[in-house]
């Protein structure tokens, strides 16, 4: 519930303040050019360090006819008042060292003018200045309610910068961007309010007093402010500004202000008449407007530039995200009666993104003549001629419901069904996170303990968002109710990469799987690795089908399965030598070899293993390797036998391990052989080897499996532990 407070909190602050964000961060993108571009300025030569205050007072008396002040700008640039040689009274940037004229200042561009104005009123004058600062309050309380969420989101303060689980990409780089900008917003924001209210009268004063002096008259006047001790000990970097005496008489004196404290000193014998330290509101005023403004920072001008570009982000990925939400629950609303409806698809989703999938299965289940009802979690009720309850539920943070799901359990147990119900339970969530699909788990062990409710098939966890993944669930359920399913993939805008002509090197003889390898040339050279996507478009449909490349002696290696109706398969077996074809290669860097590793596990089965052949080809630097593959029979391995053996024989290779499933002996899948060598895995996982995995989505979930058996049970940690520390990837379809 606590949870829930904070994510509308944040949502109704957004809400609320947007409008004002939007035209503060547009405005703030601006002026963060304006100390930039006055930092640039040649008026700095020197070190201000290297000069005392004498020095500079003396070369300056004596380049001009009079000097009525000084004062060091936020850039350390030297302004000095002056009454020339000539009788002009200029204010000019001046050389610490030699009094030379540098520059003039010039007044503020029309173009920074007009939005410093826009920016700290909205030419509202208080008024505007009361929304300014109200809406930099609400900034505040915006970011601190993120940040709540996002340490809920990460699984505590420890995993803020762990890996981010992939999902669409506003949500992906909300969360990104998020933990890289907190703190500069959280800066700009509370500055924001200090500035307006100190606008306001509401905080101390600034002002410092000095009590009434009485400079020695009865002195020497002919002494030169160069020479007293007091200006000599004091280095230029110390002085804000300088105030000449108004004239020559004793009674005029000195002020100087310096970075904490101002300083009244007699003209002519250096005493220091009186002394009084700047208040701490002072000092926090001048800082809040350093770091609000990025005066005298090149570096943290950039800083707020990019703040305020990752402000505007937030609004327009939350708004986004905001959408997806409102539109996922609405198009789950159904004409149809749920007492007349024979399948119930209940979704738990944060985001929106389950919701996809949901309309997927009901599409399916509806095309299988049933009746289907989608409804959000909080909605479960009874069902009076349901047969099926179909679970599809997201985690959220340390293992906690979605918010449409926060109250199903309660639910389960108050609301009584009229008859007993099938029912499965699919988890979305991702590997990177402690509690992957963790409400799965909890709503299953829950379901199970309930009178009335039998399992179809087992809790199925699918991996960021896996369309693969939800079809083999399908197949896996399907095969338990004897209900066909077809599931369409959503169509999505797909890029299609640049397309490059390649020819056709080899392509062997079709085997017992009815599998072949094919090798390419790209006519023109091409970057790529061991691990990326070919592409391949049909004439037929035009719809992309992508393979994993082995990259083999510069060429493309790849192992495809002949489908007895694929388009892409059944074309591209017909290819012979010297022939040319069009393809484009697209990069997946998420799947490439380390290039530095104790050690890598290469876990395939099938046509998964053609990324690995030319990994082992390409392992120049003798990365301990190890290959587990899993075929239907030994003929299954010739195919391959040749690359491993080679790779073997050059030592790129350690050893490899077969399993084959229906071979009459020994009968096994590439999991057993896993589940065998436990121990050493469990060291390997220790020591940082990599496990690569490449296959079907099948074999993919039982690998991880066991791998997380491994991980609990002889390291003592789940297998997100190691995920976080890039020892996971998979490329499985």
């Amino acid at each position: 519930m606590t949870i829930s407070i904070w994510r509308y909190s944040h949502l109704t602050l957004a809400l609320v303040s947007g409008l004002f964000l939007v035209l503060a961060c547009l405005t703030g993108m601006i002026l963060a050019f304006e100390p930039i571009q006055q930092a640039t300025k040649p008026y700095a030569p020197e070190s201000l360090s290297q000069y005392s205050l004498a020095e500079t007072l003396t070369v300056l008396q004596k380049e001009y006819d009079e000097v009525l002040s000084l004062e060091i700008d936020s850039n350390d640039f030297l302004k000095a008042n002056v009454i020339t040689k000539n009788g002009d009274s200029k204010l000019l940037y001046v050389h610490p060292k030699t009094g030379t004229i540098l520059g003039e200042p010039a007044p503020q561009r029309p173009l920074f003018q007009f939005t410093t104005n826009l920016h700290r009123s909205l030419f509202l004058k208080g008024v505007g200045r009361f929304f300014v600062g109200l809406v930099s309050f609400l900034l505040c309380l915006i970011a601190v309610t993120g940040f709540l969420l996002l340490l809920k989101r990460q699984g505590g303060l420890r995993k803020l910068f762990s890996k981010v689980q992939k999902d669409h990409f506003e949500l992906q780089y909300h969360v990104i961007l998020s933990r890289w900008f907190l703190i500069p917003i959280l800066i700009v924001a509370a500055t924001g309010v200090y500035l307006s209210a100190e606008k306001f009268n509401l905080l101390p004063s600034t002002r410092i007093t000095h009590q009434e002096v009485h400079p020695a008259t009865d002195v020497v006047t002919n002494v030169k402010p160069g020479s007293l001790a007091i200006f000599q000990e004091i280095k230029l970097d110390e002085v804000r500004s300088v105030a000449f005496p108004f004239s020559e008489f004793p009674e005029d004196y000195f002020e100087i202000a310096l970075r904490d404290r101002e300083l009244l000193v007699h003209q002519y014998t250096g005493e220091i008449l009186s002394e009084e330290s700047y208040p701490f509101s002072f000092l926090l005023s001048r800082y809040s407007l350093s770091l609000h403004t990025g005066q005298g920072s090149i570096l943290w001008s950039l800083v707020l530039l990019l703040s305020s570009g990752a402000v505007l982000f937030f609004i327009y990925s939350g708004f986004v995200m905001w959408r997806k939400r409102i539109k996922g629950a609405k198009q789950i609303k159904s004409t149809l009666d749920k007492d007349t409806c024979t399948h119930v698809i209940l979704v738990g989703s944060e985001t929106g993104t389950t919701f996809t999938f949901a309309k997927v299965l009901k599409q399916a289940l509806t095309q299988s003549g049933k009746k289907v009802l989608i409804a959000q979690m909080n909605e479960y009720a009874r069902y009076e001629h349901a047969t099926s309850l179909l679970f599809l539920t997201a985690t959220y943070g340390e293992g906690e419901a979605p918010t449409n799901a926060r109250n199903l359990m309660k639910l389960l147990k108050t609301v009584q069904q009229p008859r007993s119900l099938e029912y499965s339970v699919v988890g979305f969530g991702s590997l990177t996170y402690p509690s992957y699909c963790q409400f799965a788990l909890d709503l299953n062990k829950s379901l199970k303990s309930i009178s009335g409710f039998q399992e179809i098939c087992p809790l199925y966890k699918i991996n960021n968002q896996s369309f693969a993944a939800f079809q083999d669930w399908a197949k896996q359920w399907s095969k338990a109710t004897g209900i066909p399913l077809s599931l369409q993939e959503p169509t999505l805008k797909k890029k299609v990469g640049k397309k490059h002509a390649f020819e056709v090197v080899h392509r062997t003889e079709l085997n017992a799987d009815s599998t072949y390898l094919l090798q390419l040339k790209p006519k023109r050279t091409l970057t790529f690795k061991s691990g990326d996507l070919w592409e391949f478009v049909p004439k037929e449909d035009g719809i992309p089908r992508s393979y994993s490349v082995a990259k083999y002696q510069g060429g493309l290696l790849l192992s495809i399965k002949k489908h007895e109706f694929g388009i892409c398969s059944s074309f591209l077996s017909g290819l012979t030598p010297a022939e040319k074809i069009e393809g484009s290669v697209k990069r997946n860097k998420d799947f490439h070899f380390p290039k530095y590793a104790p050690g890598v596990i290469c876990i395939a089965n099938g046509t998964g293993i053609a990324p690995f052949l030319g990994i082992m080809d390409e392992n120049n630097a003798q990365i301990p390797l190890e290959l587990y593959w899993g075929g239907r029979t030994k003929q299954s391995f010739s195919m391959y036998e040749p690359y491993v053996e080679a790779a073997l024989k050059q030592q790129k290779l350690k050893k490899y391990h077969l399993a084959y499933s229906q071979e009459t002996k020994n009968k096994q899948y590439v999991q057993a052989l896993l589940q065998r060598d436990k121990q050493q895995l469990a060291v390997e996982l220790g020591k940082g080897t990599v496990f690569m995995i490449c296959g079907s989505m099948a074999m993919q979930n039982e690998v991880l499996a066991v791998l997380e058996k491994i991980a609990l049970e002889l390291l003592g940690k789940p297998l997100s532990d190691f995920e976080h520390q890039n020892q996971l990837k998979m490329d499985c379809y």
